[in-house]
């Protein structure tokens, strides 16, 4: 059973960083699944804003390009996603989404998303 458990979230003043880590199991092959980070902030949709695909490609929504970065760590099965300049704006839920197989390119939707995780909370304070 493929289980996702997000950590790293928390308070920061706008202008700070933060790293968010995703640690997963039970994956047949963790290295090529295409996997990306979600978030929900109260009262809105769950919005995509990292991607990585099988390849190791990533894509980003443009609300947070140039300041998120997704990666990938195979041997420890963990996703990333380090955050930069942060925004009162960036204020959610985040969460981590498994594909459960492979694919070429971002899939930027969260219906074909089989496995997530619980999330962690970022909150930004101006």
């Amino acid at each position: 059973q493929v289980q996702l458990a997000e950590s790293g979230g928390g308070s920061v003043q706008s202008g700070g960083s933060l790293t968010l880590s995703c640690a997963a199991s039970g994956f047949i092959d963790y290295s090529r699944d295409c996997l990306a980070w979600f978030r929900q902030a109260p009262g809105k949709e769950r919005e995509g804003v990292s991607f990585i695909d099988s390849s190791g490609f990533t894509s980003y929504a443009s609300s947070v390009k140039g300041r998120f970065a997704i990666s990938r760590d195979s041997a420890k099965k963990t996703l990333l996603l380090q955050i930069n300049s942060l925004k009162p704006e960036d204020t959610a839920m985040y969460y981590c989404a498994a594909l459960g197989h492979y694919c070429v390119g971002p899939v930027r939707v969260a219906d074909p998303y089989t496995s997530w995780g619980q999330g962690t909370q970022v909150t930004v304070s101006s």
